[in-house]
């Protein structure tokens, strides 16, 4: 059996994103405990693969590689680029450390702390869009998890601190990972997937038609030196358990948030520089104003059914909103993120945009192996904005996987990957990059191919 992190809520899992109960902390078969009666934890996960990339073009925009794609400039690629195979390696490793006391009454305190450190090659060379601003550190600047909640089993838990939202994470783990589609199905669309300033408040267990209900609310006030584009983060996330079916579902509303599509962002603030807030803003007409706010929602609901001992289904939709954001100039932050902007007007004038996408997924278990297949479908973009910022594109991207378990929790990994864009073009605006998730530019071929094989240590 593949090591696993189970919680108070049904759920288990090897990887990053495991979903945190709220009344219990991750501990898997190879966990290490230690200190005063084993009040100390340490799980996490290792991983090294290799890919063998299709239709790689590197470096092949003229814009520096880690400009976004939100920006007209990011648009044009270097004339006669050609694109090829390539060899693609990345490591990445996270731990988690635990702490978890019983104070008596039912009630237990329980804190986490996380951080995930990554880097990859091209052929040999370390990618200069992994380097993590001189660093390995995944985003720099936040943790995974660090914070503390109190719990009590028959009134709930109230969770402090910087967390995972559960869009990114119940996303990632189990129903991205499982399939071979973590990021892209994950790493997609308009919600928001780190938080450093939040409040976690869950219900206990509730007894609902024969099944289980978790129920819980969290939020985030971002940067808080923004006073008048004030930050303000949302997210509902229900869990409903019944027999072999688990539903997952979660609404966010966040306003004045760094503008994108990439579910993996923290969330901060409109712009890293809270000077932005008050500071008069070139808006492209010759005229000053201040900045303005945005807003992204995301609805998504998934479910996963244990058809047999053997087989596991899982599928996926997700609703994405964006009211875009305008491209105007500070003298401290440069241009700042626009988000489906209009360049062919002098004001640069950002359109809202509403898509859906769809994740299915599918794997059988015999003996040590996991076979799988999986697909998700990026979908274009519904938009009033005249000029085409990628709207009209879709992307479908298809995996075919198996793993291996080698016994004392190392596992053997490998997935074919395929991917067809609509058009050759911009990608779809719920992609944050125009390689994004595959390493195919969607402005370079229409359809690409890879091939990662890799080990996994659990521990």
């Amino acid at each position: 059996m593949i090591p696993k992190i189970n919680n108070s809520l049904g759920m288990s899992g090897w990887k990053a994103g495991v979903l945190v109960a709220a009344f219990a902390m991750p501990m898997a078969s190879q966990a290490v405990d230690f200190g005063p009666s084993g009040e100390f934890s340490l799980t996490g996960f290792a991983e090294f693969t290799t890919t063998m990339q299709g239709n790689y073009c590197d470096n092949c925009q003229v814009a520096p590689s880690g400009a976004s794609r939100q920006v007209r400039s990011s648009d044009a690629i270097i004339p006669g680029k050609q694109y090829g195979d390539a060899t693609l390696t990345n490591w990445q490793v996270q731990p988690y450390l635990g702490y978890k006391r019983d104070i008596g009454g039912g009630f237990k305190v329980n804190a986490l702390l996380s951080q995930r450190w990554r880097q990859g090659t091209v052929n040999g060379v370390v990618d200069g869009t992994e380097a993590r601003y001189g660093g390995t550190v995944d985003v720099p600047d936040y943790w995974y998890e660090k914070n503390i909640a109190l719990s009590q089993e028959d009134w709930g838990s109230v969770r402090i601190g910087s967390m995972t939202t559960r869009s990114w994470s119940v996303a990632d783990y189990p129903y991205g990972t499982n399939v071979g589609l973590a990021s892209a199905w994950s790493s997609s669309g308009a919600g928001y997937g780190m938080l450093g300033y939040a409040v976690r408040v869950g219900s206990p267990i509730l007894d609902v038609a024969g099944g289980d209900l978790f129920l819980e609310a969290t939020y985030d006030q971002g940067n808080r030196n923004f006073t008048r584009l004030k930050p303000e983060f949302w997210e509902i996330y229900a869990q409903y358990h019944q027999g072999d079916l688990v539903v997952d579902a979660m609404l966010q509303d966040a306003k004045n948030g760094g503008p994108g599509a990439w579910g993996h962002a923290p969330f901060s603030g409109v712009t890293p520089f809270a000077v932005d807030d008050t500071a008069l803003q070139s808006d492209g007409a010759g005229a000053n104003a201040l900045l303005k706010g945005n807003q992204q929602n995301i609805a998504m609901v998934m479910a996963r059914y244990q058809a047999s001992s053997q087989i596991e289904i899982s599928g996926g939709l997700r609703y994405n909103y964006w009211s875009g954001a305008n491209a105007v100039y500070s003298v401290t932050s440069n241009w700042t993120t626009a988000f489906n902007a209009d360049f062919n007007s002098t004001a640069y004038t950002g359109y809202s945009a509403s898509s859906y996408d769809v994740l299915l997924g599918a794997r059988y278990r015999t003996g040590p192996w996991v076979l799988y297949t999986g697909m998700v479908h990026l979908g274009n973009a519904s938009t009033s904005n005249p000029s085409q910022r990628g709207q009209g594109n879709s992307a479908l991207i298809n995996t075919f996987g198996a793993n291996y378990d080698l016994g004392g929790g190392l596992m053997f990994e490998s997935t074919f990957g395929l991917v067809h864009y609509a058009y050759q073009g911009l990608a779809p605006l719920s992609m944050p990059g125009h390689a994004s998730f595959t390493n195919v530019d969607s402005r370079i071929a229409q359809d690409g191919r890879w091939l990662t094989l890799g080990l996994v240590y659990a521990f």
